[in-house]
């Protein structure tokens, strides 16, 4: 027997190092994470404080940032690290994608020396937890549409709006928001605990259950203009932020298709029908065939792009490419799966089912499939068609 990654020999594509820290990465979440991911997801609880300084231990918040206690790593080594957080579980992968992406990276790119100081060391240590405030009820693929206004009063700025489907909301030390300004879309640092500003976690959700998603809710809440970022200005700002996030997701979601495959080629060798192990079955055998070839392609793409990433050569077009390809493909895996483990396929026994529960979101944050069709659409034609 040999295995899926095996098959492409993907090991011989990474180095020594990067290989080290999966296989870290990997044993931590055997030992603190999947003994109780099954319970988190299905009590829709997770201790989020805890892992962060776990996670924050293990070097993998902003691990791809340099200085202000950062790892500095390279990319491939942060895909590898979300490859096996998301083998875990997506929402343990999106805790660290929206704190070392979205938050600490908004910072790192966009902010003053002075916020970088007070933010970043704690938030790589996992000791403050930070989210992203862009998407909102009415304004996700099309964020300039956004409603929330920052407006300057005197020497501070005034903020109104809402947020939706933000990660980490509730758990957050601060918040990156984004608002409508009279000088264009700009971002601002909101602590925890400023008045008017209060966060409303989302219930009753099937998917990403161990995960936290809130609402923020802006109701003047005024900010000195030391909380501006002020490198950034207009959309490009958030955009770039959510670029960094998709690549990890590139990786991400092959995870979770990695798990998944996994469980099913032991489930099959295990599980006997008609008096022979389910795996001896030529159909049985096609799917598991089609889906290693899937993953496989998945997993070079990844690499691929990672390489590209560190060089500095890499274009947003490339990472939808990938997010586009690689999360469809992981979740086309998931079902797959789901339809060889049976009736215990819909059991939380086995991780298909929330894998696959958790994939449906994946599929939509970070861009839609739509979105990034389109994306690859307007650089073949050149013609833009999002409205």
């Amino acid at each position: 027997m040999t295995t899926p990654t095996a098959l492409f020999a993907f090991d011989t594509l990474l180095t020594e190092e990067e290989r080290e820290i999966r296989t870290t990465v990997r044993r931590v979440c055997d030992r603190e994470i999947r003994p109780h991911v099954a319970e988190w997801f299905e009590t829709g609880e997770l201790p989020a404080r805890e892992l962060a300084r776990t996670l924050g231990s293990l070097g993998v918040l902003g691990m791809h940032l340099e200085g202000y206690g950062c790892a500095g790593m390279g990319a491939v080594s942060y895909g590898l690290a979300c490859l096996e957080l998301e083998a875990a579980d997506s929402g343990l992968r999106s805790l660290v994608s929206v704190q070392g992406s979205l938050a600490m990276y908004a910072i790192w790119k966009y902010g003053s020396e002075e916020q970088k100081q007070e933010w970043l060391p704690a938030m790589a240590a996992g000791e403050r937890i930070g989210c992203f405030g862009l998407t909102e009820p009415d304004f996700g693929s099309d964020p300039a549409g956004m409603r929330t206004t920052a407006k300057r009063e005197g020497g501070d700025w005034v903020l109104n709006g809402t947020k939706m489907w933000i990660t980490n909301g509730s758990v957050s030390d601060v918040a990156v928001v984004w608002a409508r300004t009279d000088e264009g879309v700009r971002g601002f640092l909101v602590p925890a605990g400023t008045p008017g500003f209060t966060v409303n976690d989302v219930k009753h959700k099937i998917s990403l259950r161990a995960s936290v998603t809130s609402e923020l809710v802006l109701d003047g809440v005024r900010l000195p203009d030391a909380a501006l970022l002020p490198g950034a200005r207009g959309l490009s700002g958030p955009l770039g932020c959510l670029n960094e996030a998709r690549f990890g997701i590139v990786f991400g979601a092959m995870g979770a298709a990695l798990d998944c495959l996994e469980t099913a080629i032991a489930y099959a060798g295990d599980r006997e029908v008609f008096a022979r192990p389910l795996a001896s079955f030529q159909l049985t055998q096609e799917k598991l065939a089609d889906m290693a070839l899937e993953l496989g392609k998945g997993l070079l793409l990844a690499v691929h792009l990672g390489r590209l990433k560190e060089a500095g050569t890499i274009t947003p077009e490339q990472v939808s490419a990938g997010k586009l390809n690689n999360v469809r493909e992981a979740l086309e895996i998931a079902r797959k799966c789901r339809t060889l483990l049976g009736a215990s396929g819909i059991t939380l026994e086995y991780p298909v089912i929330r894998h696959s529960v958790n994939l449906e979101s994946v599929l939509t944050y970070e861009g839609t499939s739509e979105i990034h069709s389109l994306v690859l659409g307007k650089a073949l034609t050149g013609i833009a068609a999002f409205h």
